[in-house]
Order: C-alpha cells, then sequence, then structure tokens
C-alpha cells in the first residue's frame, strides 16, 4: 500500500475537544486524507453513520455520552458496521478499559500524544483490512486452507474471521473456549489452529499442550493471537510450543507475513 493510496480513505473522527480535532486532523491531511467528518458525541456519529459509511472511525476514549468501549461494542452490534475500522486515540493507560478495545477488533490503539508515523502504520492497516489483497502461498491453495479460529469474544472472532477471509481463506470453524476448540481438532482436520490466550473452560497454553500431545497431528501449526499484558504469563506463552505469538491489536499485514512463514 502506497500513501497515495490513503488519500482515498474516508474517515469518521469522533473528538469532543476542538484542540484534538484540530491536532488530528492535521495529521491526516498530512497522509493526504480530505474525506473528514467530525462529530463530538457518539450519538452525532450514528446519526452520521445514516447518511454515509466510512473506511475508518477514529474515536476517543471519553465522549460526552459514552465510552469509546461502548462506542466501539456499539458498532460491532450493528449488522452495517460491525465489520468497520476502528482506530482509538487516547491517552488511557487502564489496562481494564483498553482490553475491551483489542478484543473488538481495533486497527490500532494510538496514545496521546502519537507520532505521524505510528498514525500512517495506523492508516495502512485500515487499507490492508478493507481494500485485502489475497495470500499467496508456494505450495497450498489458500481456498483449500482450513483454519480454527478459537476466542472467547464474538467481537474478536468476527474480526479475526474477516481478517481471514480478506486473504482468501473461507473455510473457517470457530470455536468460543479451548475446551469446545480441542473437541472439534479431535474430529476434523486443520491445517493452522489460531487462538487466544485467556479463556474460560481450557485456556490457549492448555490447548496447545493438549494439541501437541496428539500422535497424528500434535506438529499442526498454532498462532496464538493475545492481547496479555502481565509479563509472568507472556513468559509462559513465550516457553510454550506455539509457532508464533501476535499482539492485540496486530497490523492485518501481519497474519500474512506468519502464514507465509508458518505454511510455506
Amino acid at each position: 500500500m502506497t500513501d497515495r493510496q490513503l488519500a482515498n480513505l474516508q474517515v469518521f473522527l469522533v473528538e469532543p475537544s476542538p484542540t484534538q480535532q484540530h491536532i488530528i486532523m492535521q495529521y491526516l491531511h498530512s497522509c493526504e486524507i480530505d474525506d473528514i467528518t467530525c462529530v463530538g458525541s457518539g450519538a452525532e456519529l450514528f446519526e452520521q453513520l445514516k447518511r454515509s459509511r466510512p473506511d475508518l472511525v477514529i474515536s476517543a476514549m471519553y465522549l460526552p455520552d459514552m465510552t469509546g468501549v461502548e462506542l466501539v461494542h456499539a458498532l460491532r452490534n450493528d449488522g452495517e458496521s460491525y465489520e468497520m475500522a476502528f482506530l482509538l486515540i487516547s491517552s488511557e493507560t487502564n489496562i481494564q478499559y483498553l482490553e475491551p478495545i483489542r478484543q473488538a477488533g481495533a486497527i490500532a490503539i494510538l496514545p496521546k500524544p502519537f507520532s505521524r508515523e505510528s498514525l500512517r502504520t495506523a492508516l495502512h492497516s485500515t487499507l490492508d483490512y478493507i481494500r485485502p489483497e489475497k495470500l499467496r502461498l508456494d505450495h497450498i491453495d489458500i481456498e483449500d486452507l482450513r483454519v480454527l479460529l478459537v476466542d472467547d469474544s464474538e467481537f474478536s472472532l468476527k474480526y479475526l474471521t474477516k481478517v481471514f477471509n480478506n486473504i482468501g481463506i473461507e473455510q473457517i470453524t470457530t470455536a468460543s473456549d479451548g475446551k469446545q476448540a480441542l473437541q472439534l481438532f479431535n474430529h476434523y482436520y486443520f491445517d493452522l489452529v489460531v487462538t487466544d490466550f485467556n479463556m474460560p473452560e481450557m485456556d490457549g497454553l492448555q490447548l496447545v499442550d493438549h494439541i501437541r500431545n496428539n500422535p497424528e497431528r500434535g506438529s499442526t501449526p498454532i498462532l496464538m493471537v493475545t492481547s496479555e499484558q502481565n509479563q509472568s504469563r507472556l513468559a509462559a506463552i513465550e516457553k510454550s510450543e506455539v509457532s508464533a505469538i501476535l499482539d492485540k491489536p496486530f497490523e492485518p499485514i501481519s497474519i500474512k507475513r506468519l502464514l507465509l512463514h508458518l505454511l510455506n
């Protein structure tokens, strides 16, 4: 994706502060994005969505009528808006508030102040998400790949499914926890397992351990996509037998790079 392609993005900016609106708009203009609609609340955004569907919604965490969490959940619960790219720009650092944003499939979470380069990266991720190119593998037809997605967040499952569909993978089975995933893994063949870490019933590490102990398909590639911030738990993931680890939120192109590495 080139910077020139960014100029075609349509952006809705939800920011109650006129000063922050001005700063973010300047950054967007520097990336040649001019199709920007500014609103100050969640209610104003949803009024605008009745008239137009943008490529990207950029929002602050705290709005006059709702939080960024409530906003992205409302978008994800809207049948016409749930696949829309979402970017949070906030000075909030509390994991309790940021975790639901990560789980809802945000393109990125940028701090205040943010750099022009970090915004440009998020915008390119948006392009890769809304105008994807199919993945090409050396020895496998991408349409033949069978993938098992495991996550206890419905929003995250929908987002991951969209990302994998975008690159040409259509044969996707989903599970809401490790226990359900293991039952599916034991009954059906999968070329790749993509799992979250924190889940009820059976977490991601327990699922990895069960898969690796399968006498016939223990070598199946496993990608762990996690928003885990606890250092000791991250260390445990890194020491496990996962094939690769990806942080939430992630750039969609990161999935392509990892699949090329894992499956070629």
